[in-house]
């Protein structure tokens, strides 16, 4: 007798938290669209906004509520991911937590490092795994930069990295205004570019440095803007220093134009990568450029990376994990201290 097939896994019920986030909406249709997924709920207090998100996704009203709460205790969800303010944060998770509920998040992980911690110790009691969801996770060009400097040590040490990243500015660019109100906010968002933008550059070199905290932190914060941003910065520059290295992070919402740019030179070359699939490298007289194909199915985007952890096939490593994180928030705090106080904050102990 044949051996019937190997049934497939199956979906993971996802649930979403809050739908403030610009970037909800993506993310809704993408799971909508993948069999490995079953979406059973979408959680906001505003009322409107559940509606209008449903009727420009395509998701059911049925399955929209307006307490996280009672969503999670009805629906039952393996996961959650999360689309409210940076503030909002540890309450969700402490709320997936006590029902051991695994909790994605959008960039960045946290408003401060209370917030940080709350949500590490609410984490560590539940049993869940935290992942932190970076667009720049699952850019060819960074794995690529990975191989070249860390596997293959092409160029020797890593010496400086500078990052760029931002866009002309959220009014410039027509976010929402549920998004804006919170995004422009000092206390709810964090900061303005700083928090938005430099949580990148922050999250990578934290990666390339292997969770190296950095010795010292300086940055220099301005608002360019300020008929459109008046209570938040919307320039940033920051200085890590590490043992051997410096990394530069430039976060703005004043560029021409969008982008996300990672530049990364050790002792005897350098590795450019210029958006998702693009890379340049130097490690002798020549330099080459190159057009890299996608990352593998399984590593190409957050939802493939959230149902394999969800199944235990891998816990949150590198740039998704909460270890990064807390030091991508202890680098974003200290670089807002820096900008206030005009001093270098020491990050020693």
């Amino acid at each position: 007798m044949a051996q019937a097939a190997p049934s497939s896994p199956r979906p993971i019920r996802l649930a979403i938290a809050g739908l403030v986030h610009g970037h909800v909406q993506r993310f809704v249709r993408l799971a909508a669209s993948r069999a490995d997924v079953q979406l059973v709920g979408l959680s906001d207090p505003d009322q409107a906004l559940r509606e209008q998100t449903a009727d420009k996704t395509g998701v059911p009203r049925s399955l929209l509520f307006a307490d996280l709460e009672a969503m999670l205790d009805q629906t039952h969800p393996d996961a959650v991911a999360t689309f409210t303010s940076t503030y909002d944060h540890p309450v969700v998770v402490a709320a997936c937590a006590k029902r051991h509920i695994h909790v994605m998040m959008e960039k960045p992980l946290a408003v401060s490092l209370d917030h940080a911690r709350a949500i590490k110790d609410a984490a560590d009691r539940g049993g869940i795994q935290v992942i932190v969801n970076y667009e720049t996770t699952w850019y060819a060009s960074h794995a690529a930069i990975w191989q070249l400097m860390k596997v293959e040590k092409r160029a020797g040490l890593i010496r400086k990295m500078v990052a760029m990243d931002g866009h002309q500015g959220p009014q410039e660019i027509g976010v929402g205004p549920e998004f804006f109100k919170w995004l422009t906010d000092p206390v709810i968002d964090g900061g303005g570019a700083l928090f938005d933008f430099g949580c990148y550059g922050a999250n990578l070199m934290t990666w390339l440095m292997e969770n190296e905290r950095p010795l010292a932190v300086t940055a220099l914060t301005r608002t360019n803007k300020p008929a459109i941003y008046p209570r938040v910065d919307d320039e940033a520059t920051v200085l890590l220093q590490y043992q051997g290295a410096q990394g530069i992070v430039q976060a703005s919402w004043n560029w021409p134009f969008g982008r996300k740019d990672l530049e990364v030179y050790g002792e005897q070359g350098y590795a450019i990568a210029t958006g998702g699939s693009n890379l340049r490298s130097r490690f002798g007289d020549a330099e080459t450029q190159r057009t890299l194909d996608p990352l593998p199915a399984a590593d190409r985007d957050e939802i493939a990376y959230l149902v394999s952890v969800v199944r235990g096939e891998r816990k949150p490593t590198g740039l998704s994990s909460l270890e990064n994180n807390m030091i991508v928030t202890e680098i974003l705090s200290a670089a807002r201290d820096s900008a206030r106080t005009g001093q270098t904050i020491s990050l020693t102990r």
